[in-house]
């Protein structure tokens, strides 16, 4: 049983940066994918960033390529989300999920964090 908490939400202004942080404690967080997933009010949950075990397979959704960039550390059982240039449609809850492979569906995902807040201002 994996137990993900996500940090470093909050509050920026468009064309500014926050940096998201997945802290993952039991099982073997090294051994799964992470994924990083949002959900703006009244939308879907839609796929954001997915990283693999190792960290040498990465993807990005095509609404954030060249702006987020996901990397983790297996040492210190995180996974990071650098999103830089935010734009007011980057608002949502913001959700690191693990699974045994990395995928862009959620229900691909067995274990879930319980969200952190990203709010952009226009």
């Amino acid at each position: 049983q994996v137990q993900l908490v996500e940090s470093g939400g909050g509050l920026v202004q468009a064309g500014g940066s926050l940096r998201l942080s997945c802290a993952a404690s039991g099982g073997t967080f090294s051994s799964n994918a992470v994924g990083w997933f949002r959900q703006a009010p009244g939308k879907e949950r839609e796929f954001v960033a997915g990283i693999n075990w190792n960290g040498d397979t990465a993807d990005t959704a095509d609404s954030v390529k060249g702006r987020f960039a996901i990397s983790r550390d297996n040492v210190k059982n995180t996974c990071d989300l650098q999103m830089n240039s935010l734009k007011y449609e980057d608002t949502a809850v913001y959700y690191c999920a693990a699974s045994r492979f990395m995928s862009v569906r959620p229900t691909s995902y067995h274990y879930w964090g319980q969200g952190t807040q990203v709010t952009v201002s226009s």
